[in-house]
């Protein structure tokens, strides 16, 4: 009597690095939809179509996992604006900056959620007012040498960079869901606030650099 043949799993066979990844895609996934605190290891093997001991044996339990995606998120939307910042003037430079975060969340909106959600912008500690005062301080000799040429203290600098970059995480947070107007709209509004003040807004605002598309 011939035995029967074993039964195929259905479940694909991954490589440690690949079943690494795919747990990292499904609870970004869910970080992003539900927050930290709602997300469970369950849920998150179960998505993936492994036991709990898989995702401990990967990341040691939700909180490692949950920092493996958002130091990723961080180097992401940090390299952005740092490579953004090309040649230019000071004007144009803002701009570039501006653009850079708002491509961030375009591209990133789960990552962009995430570290939003769990550290919101107008809090006093968390991870996202951390990233934010990176971000203020990669951008700040911006405005240190644009002071020096008007006269201003350049000691100031600092602390308008970290205005700027509020004021462009908060229009971002908005954007993350409006969608409306285009992102080259709400970048050229952003630094025509930064740049002209209220007295001395333009009427129809426009970038001066080449948009991103």
């Amino acid at each position: 009597m011939t035995e029967p043949k074993p039964r195929r799993s259905g479940r694909i066979r991954m490589t440690s690095a690949e079943r690494r990844e795919q747990l990292i895609t499904v609870a970004r996934g869910l970080f992003a939809q539900r927050g930290y605190d709602a997300t469970s290891v369950e849920e998150i093997a179960a998505r993936s179509e492994v036991s709990k001991p898989v995702v401990y044996e990967h990341f040691g339990g939700k909180e490692g996992l949950y920092a493996v995606i958002v130091d990723r998120e961080v180097r992401a939307l940090l390299d952005g604006v740092t490579q953004s910042l090309t040649a230019g003037r000071a004007h144009e430079l803002v701009e570039q900056a501006a653009l850079a975060l708002l491509d961030y969340i375009e591209n990133n909106s789960d990552g962009f959620r995430i570290l939003v959600r769990d550290s919101p912008v107008g809090s006093s500690t968390g991870s996202f007012i951390s990233i934010l005062s990176d971000v203020g301080t990669r951008v700040e000799h911006i405005l240190a040498e644009n002071f020096k040429r008007r006269g201003l203290d350049p000691k100031n600098a600092p602390m308008y960079a970290q205005m700027l970059v509020g004021m462009v995480a908060l229009t971002g947070q908005w954007w993350l869901d409006a969608r409306r107007p285009r992102k080259q709209d709400v970048a050229a509004h952003l630094v025509n606030l930064a740049w002209n003040g209220l007295s001395g807004l333009e009427p129809k605002p426009v970038l001066s650099t080449r948009p991103h598309k």
